[in-house]
């Protein structure tokens, strides 16, 4: 199967799903159509991704060959197992879900209907605005298929933009872990300084932080990939 040409169909119309569809369309995949927004919003997804159709799940699933389904973390195995249940999913079709929480193992029902489960995760946070297209291309994606998927996975990751990175599935509980605490923290933090400026009369507390949390952030990051290089050299 020639990953590069292929006819893709996106489960979830939030903030993720239309920037990957987009992110694949603009790789050279036929772009088969997204499922209808949860909240109506037909005008948001199709600024992202123009001319985009809009399916039901069941005949979506039917058209294409690449499903990726971009659904919040506590829909994903209902959503699955519905799918699997109704007899959605073909022998050939690669499918791909977008959690950090869950692993393949969660596609089992379609990989023994004769699909090919695999993960992406982006690592990053979406706008769900084009902004997210350019970080797509600075961002990492954590990356889980069965072993003869894997290149399939890692090829798809790069079309997009991205950089693979596998992750065994004993391991993914671990990385989600450091991603929330990554991601939890500095909002946090910024919130709490920004409240903080804004009780001491700053009325932009945005802007003035701006600078001085990029900078901290890559210098942090500075020592840690410093640390790693002389652990290395050790």
């Amino acid at each position: 199967m020639d990953p590069t040409r292929l006819g893709v169909g996106v489960i979830g119309a939030g903030r993720v799903g239309p920037m990957m569809a987009q992110a694949l369309a603009g790789a050279g995949h036929s772009l088969v159509g997204i499922s209808r927004p949860s909240d109506g919003d037909f005008d948001r997804v199709s600024s992202v991704v123009p001319g985009v159709t809009f399916l039901d799940v069941p005949e979506l699933v039917e058209r294409s060959e690449l499903v990726i389904i971009a659904v919040p973390d506590d829909q994903l195995v209902e959503l699955v197992a519905g799918l699997t249940q109704a007899g959605a999913w073909q022998p050939g079709h690669i499918v791909a879900h977008t959690s950090l929480a869950h692993g393949v193992e969660v596609l089992s029902g379609a990989a023994k209907a004769g699909a090919i489960p695999i993960t992406m995760h982006p690592l990053m946070e979406f706008t769900g605005t084009s902004i997210d297209l350019v970080r797509m291309k600075e961002a990492w994606c954590i990356v889980g298929a069965p072993a003869i998927a894997t290149p399939i996975a890692q090829a798809l990751c790069v079309e997009m933009g991205m950089e693979p990175i596998v992750v065994a599935g004993e391991n993914r509980e671990a990385v989600a872990s450091a991603v929330s605490i990554a991601t939890s923290f500095s909002a946090s933090t910024i919130r709490e300084a920004a409240d903080r400026l804004r009780t001491a009369g700053i009325e932009n507390p945005g802007q003035v932080l701006a600078t001085l949390v990029r900078s901290s952030v890559e210098n942090a990051l500075r020592q840690v990939a410093g640390n790693i290089r002389e652990g290395g050299n050790g």
